[in-house]
C-alpha cells in the first residue's frame, strides 16, 4: 500500500509504502475491502476501515497506519514539512500468497 500527498504546485512529492505478507486470509475477501479505500484520502480511508465489518479491515487499517508513519518518517528525514491531512492512498493491491 502506498500513500503520497496530494501534489500542490511547486512542491515535491513523497511516496511511502508498507507491505503486509503472509496474512492468513482469502485474497478475494481482502480485495473487497481494499477496493473501498483505493484513491481515498488517508483520513477518510482510516474511517472507512474502522467502520467496515469485515475481519480483514483491522489488518488493512494497521497497514495503512504503518504507511502513514513511513511517509512522516521519510519527510522528516528529507527535512520537508508533511501535512498528514493531504495524504491519500495512491496504490493498494492484494496478491495471492504461497
Amino acid at each position: 500500500m502506498a500513500t503520497q500527498p496530494i501534489p500542490a504546485p511547486g512542491t515535491p512529492t513523497i511516496q511511502a509504502e508498507a507491505i503486509l505478507r503472509y496474512m492468513r486470509m482469502s485474497p478475494q475477501k481482502a480485495r473487497l475491502v481494499i477496493d473501498l479505500i483505493r484513491g481515498q484520502r488517508a483520513a477518510d480511508a482510516l474511517q472507512i476501515l474502522h467502520f467496515t465489518k469485515k475481519r480483514v479491515a483491522r489488518d488493512i487499517e494497521k497497514l495503512l497506519r504503518s504507511a502513514i508513519a513511513n511517509a512522516e518518517r521519510k519527510a522528516e528525514d528529507a527535512g520537508e514539512p508533511l501535512d498528514v491531512d493531504r495524504l491519500y492512498v495512491a496504490r493498494c493491491f492484494v496478491n495471492e500468497g504461497p
